[in-house]
Formats: C-alpha cells, structure tokens, sequence
C-alpha cells in the first residue's frame, strides 16, 4: 500500500509540473493531498498546516537574507567589490576567475538559495565574463554552477536542514564537509573554463561593463552591513562565550538596517517588494515539501522508503543516487523524499559528512528539467534563446560534482576524522 500511495504522490507532482505548468511547491502541495486522500485519510488539515510550517525556520532565514542582499547590492557595496576585483587581478587571469566565482557564491552561502546567487552577483559578473572572451552559453553554466556550490556551500544550506529535520539531526557541524565538497569543485569549474576559454583581459573592456565602483564616494564603510553580519555568523561559533546566538534571521536584519546609511540611498519598500518577491517561489516551494515530507510521514511512506533502501546492493545504490535524486528537478524536493531515508542508508559512516554529499547531489537538481531553474535564469541572464544550450555547457562540472559526492559518502568514515 506504502509503494501504491508514493507512486501516486509522485504521479500527481509530475503531472503538475509537467503537464498543468503548476510551480513546484503547489505541485507538492497536490501531491500531498493526493498522498493522503488514497491512503484513506481525507483531506487532513491540521497535518497540512504543520507540514506547511515545518520549515518556517528556513523559510526566516531566506526572507532575512534576501532583503540584506537586495539592501546591499542597492547600496553599491557588490558593484564595487566586482569592480575592485578586476581592477586588482585582470593580469592573473586564473585568480581573477577563482575570486569570481567565490564572488558569485558569495550570496548563496549566506542565504541558502541558489537563485539569489544568479540575481544577485551572477547578473553583475556576467557581462565581465563575456568580455573576457567566453562564450554566452558558458558563462551561463559557470553561474548555475557556482549557484549550486553557493547554495550546497556554508554557513546556510537548506537542503541539509531538510534531511536534518527528517531523521532528527542538529545542524552542527556540517561547515568543514561542505567547505571540502564546494570549495575544490568551484576551483575546478573555474579553472577548467579559464584555460578553455581565457587567454588575457582587457581590463578597461571588462569594467566598462561592469558597475561602477563607489569606493571614492563611500569609502571602506560601503562594506560595513557585509562585516556585521559575517561577523557576527563567525563569533557565534568562534567565541560562543562572548557573543549571543540572536538568530540568523535577526542578524540579517540588523545588517539590512546597518546597509540604509552606509552608501547609496536605498529605497526602503522597493527593496523590500523585491527581496520578498524574489524569495517566493522557493517559499512556496519549502512549504510543499513540508506538505510532503508530512503525509508521507503520516501514511508510512517514509519508513517504507527508509526499508527499501536498506535492502539495495552497493552496485544499484550508488549509481541510483546520482541518478534518481537530480532527476527530482528540486534540491528541497530530492532532499525530501530520497534524501531522508538515505541518511539511515549510511548509518555508522558519519551522518554529517553523508548528509553534506547528499545535500550536494540534491543541488544539482536544480539545474534539471523540467524545471531547470537555475539554467532558465542563466539564459535569461545571458540572452540566450534555449536554456538547454546552458544545461549542456555545465555537463562537465555536473559528472565532477556527482562524482565528487558520491565518493564523498563511500569514504564518508574517514573523511568524518578529519573534522572530530
């Protein structure tokens, strides 16, 4: 009966993306009261509503940090490190796309969302990039992929806090592992396109399409909403006798407050439009995955997913990971239904370094059609008319990354020691 009622839930959420063009949270959300009703439950409301706000956590987080980011980037402060960052690195071509794409990253770290590194820095590098003499379609991949490693990157990675809060695990612990798995990988993407595609830079050709710098007019405190809130992320688990834990909602709060004096003026209710804007369908879609991740709960799914997969041999296993969780199109999505039941998988193996190889799987779906979210934004960003063409452009990157995970949860014992 457990099997009858996932393929329904997964029939139903297929169809609503697929065929009635539904936005994946909604998509979720039908499916869970698919879910429910064929498991002879009705409609359960109150099951629906807690779903719902399972991870409001999260849901904080990435409101906050998204208004900090628009509150930043409305200042001037991004514009002008881009800008600083070619005028001080254009003769050192392969540093020079190193910093870039830690630069793109940049918001995804902080934020968890892997769209707000492509709205946000990805849109102020990728004229630079084209300058620089790569092809639109590349440049378009190098951002989604750096979108991914932003997201999957910490000190905020929601796909982990999903699996986290399906199997009771605390997120702690998880910076070393995911700092390991993203960092390495972004060098590679980096490097791989600098020596494909970059042999010199023009330095007044590439600034002339970017923004410019605003240093001259604010000084070092342009970056000052950046210090507090990295600051403050940094001595809380640094020096937790000293400073108080207020909450990372609260600390990208009052780094939003600190951005409105500190460069150029920043309209207060567009910026907030905006960042709630932008933040929406991925609200949207953490609520569907609560919905979810309950009725599953409710009506034994998730323990029978958790059976099964104990039950599959190594050579099915591995091969299924890198396959089955991308194809779910949705990092929140793949963390949440195969994600989960995943983790009991690989008990004795060091839970946080598995989860954090998951988490970087999961990720990569989110350059999977059908919804292809970050290619989508990518070709919108680079004016490019089939955002497949950015899909294929990444094809490299991908196979690493998955790779790279893969392998990360079968040595997941031993790479556990070097972070105890």
């Amino acid at each position: 009966m457990e099997l009858i009622i996932l393929v329904v839930m997964l029939a139903v959420f297929a169809a609503g993306v697929f065929w009635w063009k539904l936005p994946s949270g909604v998509a979720m959300g039908a499916a869970a009261v698919a879910g429910a009703l064929t498991g002879g439950h009705g409609v359960p409301v109150r099951h629906l509503v807690e779903g719902t706000f399972g991870y409001f956590d999260a849901m904080l987080i990435i409101a906050s940090a998204m208004v900090f980011m628009k509150v930043v980037e409305a200042t001037g402060a991004l514009g002008t490190i881009s800008a600083g960052m070619v005028r001080s690195l254009h003769r050192f071509p392969t540093l020079l796309m190193v910093v870039m794409a830690f630069f793109v990253m940049f918001p995804g770290m902080l934020t968890g969302l892997s769209s707000a590194c492509i709205l946000t820095t990805g849109a102020l590098v990728a004229p630079a990039l084209t300058a620089m003499g790569i092809p639109a379609v590349t440049a378009g991949a190098f951002i989604a992929m750096m979108a991914v490693f932003g997201m999957i990157a910490p000190p905020i990675n929601i796909p982990v806090m999903i699996i986290g809060g399906g199997v009771d695990m605390p997120y702690v612990g998880f910076e070393g592992p995911l700092m390991l798995l993203t960092f390495p990988l972004a060098v590679f993407t980096a490097v791989y396109i600098r020596l494909r595609y970059v042999r010199s830079i023009d330095r007044d050709q590439v600034l002339s399409k970017l923004a410019p710098s605003l240093y001259h007019r604010h000084g070092a405190l342009l970056f000052l909403p950046l210090a507090l809130v990295i600051g403050a992320m940094a001595g809380v688990r640094l020096f937790p006798e000293l400073v108080p834990d207020v909450g990372i909602p609260l600390v990208f709060m009052a780094g939003a407050a600190a951005g409105l004096g500190t460069g150029e003026r920043v309209h207060v209710p567009t910026v907030l439009r905006t960042a709630v804007r932008d933040s929406m369908p991925v609200l949207g879609i953490l609520a569907g995955v609560g919905m979810f991740v309950q009725v599953m709960t409710l009506t034994g799914v998730r323990g029978y997913l958790a059976v099964s997969a104990l039950q599959l041999p190594p050579e099915v296993l591995y091969p299924g990971i890198a396959l089955i969780m991308p194809a779910m199109g949705s990092a929140y999505a793949a963390s949440s239904v195969v994600g989960v039941p995943l983790v009991f998988v690989f008990l004795g193996r060091n839970e946080v370094v598995v989860t954090s190889a998951l988490s970087l799987i999961a990720g990569i779906g989110d350059l999977m059609p059908p919804p292809s979210l970050l290619c989508v934004f990518a070709s919108q960003l680079l004016g490019i008319d089939n955002h497949f063409k950015v899909l294929r452009a990444a094809a490299v990157p991908i196979a690493v990354s998955l790779l790279a995970g893969v392998l990360m949860i079968v040595f997941a014992a031993d790479i556990g020691q070097l972070f105890n």
